[in-house]
């Protein structure tokens, strides 16, 4: 979306929000924090989206004080803003009229670990690091992997997913049950934690992807996996990006169980190479992972790279030591701080799409070209083996020209995907930057969504302004 567009409709705070929070501050004390330097932590972007600032930070503790919080808010008609750990991509941390970040991050426990049913309850503000860390003696794992250690609330609400998804699925598919507390300071719960249900509307898949729009979630109960017996992973040199695509695209159509595979274009090869001390060739490669047990890893790896042989790529450089491994995949995951040494001093604009796999090729070919002829230094990684690619745009973000040239590549980027009939994110979410494709995207169906949140949120409380606006604010 435009950035003309967002900042245009950055109103003056609601007329509650003085009375709201001299009620908060005699309920919560210390705890509610006005401190411009703690409320600009918390309206914090990492798209060229300015920071707008919330007017207070509320950091809670329990579920009982977010319905405290709710409820005061709910009678002054002030905006509540969640917050995890701010690692959101697109603008939902922002508050663009202003009211109250709630700082979920001291929600931080480990309720429950069901090793027989292969599941755990957790807080909103456990982050996928810590649940794991907490997990590492049970023999069990959270295999969701978004990069960033960001909260599970915060994955929930934004529907993440990340390198594993193509075996593991997405938060989608691992949140079994939840709790929130609505728009009236109501809490419920979502399902009980049976692996499945036929009981009513499914309330879980409604929340999970919301946005912090409907609700906030204060509990989650996850799926969990027995950590695989084996695990091997690898990387392997194209000599372009169509021919990893096309041994993607094979891979996924054959079925094989791979764990993660993920696209490197030759310059983010480039920038990994400085920023994390390797030395891969500087071209496209797949970063690859297998799970099972030591035969069927085996055998899987040799399935693979006779596809990639197939396609004309280089050699499996496998690592199957957990130190080697590690080292292979914190490289992938830094991909965003390594990308900004491409061009010191401009900011690095991550952006996604996903698209049917066998049109994933066209796609990116497309989008390169796209890039190359608008001027952008762009880099591309993906989680390739389901669709869904990033392209990190490095730009001065002070530069008016700079900002519209992005932008339109964006917009182009997000048509593309429509057009392939894909989608305008596969896993960063709608946020404020991506408002403005989905009406093309879902048509009548954005308004179906707007229905359901006037008749759970009909003061418009629950950090309005994301996914989509409503006629009053």
């Amino acid at each position: 979306m435009a950035l003309a567009e967002i900042l245009a409709e950055e109103r003056p705070r609601r007329a509650g929000t003085a009375a709201a929070l001299a009620e908060l501050a005699e309920t919560f004390g210390e705890r509610l924090v006005t401190g411009e330097d703690v409320r600009r932590a918390h309206g914090h972007t990492t798209t060229y989206i300015p920071n707008q600032l919330p007017d207070a930070v509320l950091f809670a503790k329990t579920e009982s004080e977010v319905q405290t919080l709710v409820r005061i808010a709910a009678r002054h008609g002030m905006p509540i803003i969640p917050f995890g750990v701010g690692s959101s991509l697109e603008g939902h941390v922002n508050a663009p009229f202003g009211g109250v970040s709630l700082d979920l991050s001291g929600m931080d426990r480990v309720l429950q670990v069901n090793a027989e049913d292969l599941d755990c309850t957790v807080e909103p503000g456990v982050t996928r690091e810590a649940l794991n860390a907490h997990l590492r003696d049970t023999g069990l794992f959270f295999p969701i992997d978004p990069g960033a250690n960001a909260s599970l609330g915060g994955m929930a609400a934004t529907r993440a997913s990340g390198t594993n998804a193509v075996r593991y699925g997405t938060m989608r598919d691992n949140v079994i049950a939840l709790h929130a507390v609505m728009a009236d300071g109501t809490a419920i719960r979502t399902a009980r934690r049976a692996r499945k249900t036929s009981a009513g509307y499914d309330l879980t898949r409604l929340l999970v992807g919301s946005e912090g729009t409907l609700g906030v979630i204060t509990r989650l109960n996850l799926k969990l996996y027995g950590i695989p017996e084996e695990i091997l992973s690898g990387t392997c040199p194209f000599e372009d990006v169509t021919s990893a695509v096309n041994a993607v695209i094979q891979t996924v159509q054959m079925g094989l169980p791979i764990a993660r595979i993920e696209l490197l274009d030759a310059l983010s090869i480039r920038a990994t190479n400085a920023h994390s001390k390797m030395d891969m060739p500087e071209t496209p490669h797949l970063f690859v992972e297998f799970h099972g047990s030591p035969a069927s890893v085996t055998e899987q790896a040799a399935t693979f790279a006779e596809i990639v042989a197939d396609h004309g790529g280089g050699l499996l450089q496998s690592a199957s030591r957990a130190e080697e491994r590690s080292r292979l995949w914190k490289a992938r995951h830094d991909f965003y701080w390594a990308s900004m040494g491409l061009r010191p001093g401009a900011k690095a604009i991550a952006t996604d799409v996903c698209v049917p796999v066998s049109r994933l090729a066209d796609c990116i070919d497309e989008t390169r070209a796209d890039a190359d002829s608008a001027g952008l230094i762009a880099p591309i990684v993906g989680h390739v083996g389901d669709g869904n690619f990033h392209v990190t745009l490095l730009i001065d973000t002070d530069v008016a020209a700079e900002v519209a040239n992005a932008e339109g590549f964006m917009k182009r980027l997000a048509e593309r995907a429509l057009d392939m009939d894909g989608t305008c994110t596969g896993e960063h979410g709608v946020g404020q930057g991506k408002r403005g494709y989905l009406d093309a995207e879902l048509g009548a169906a954005v308004n179906v969504m707007r229905s359901i949140k006037t008749a759970l949120d009909p003061l418009n409380i629950m950090n309005p302004g994301k996914i989509f606006t409503l006629p009053q604010g």
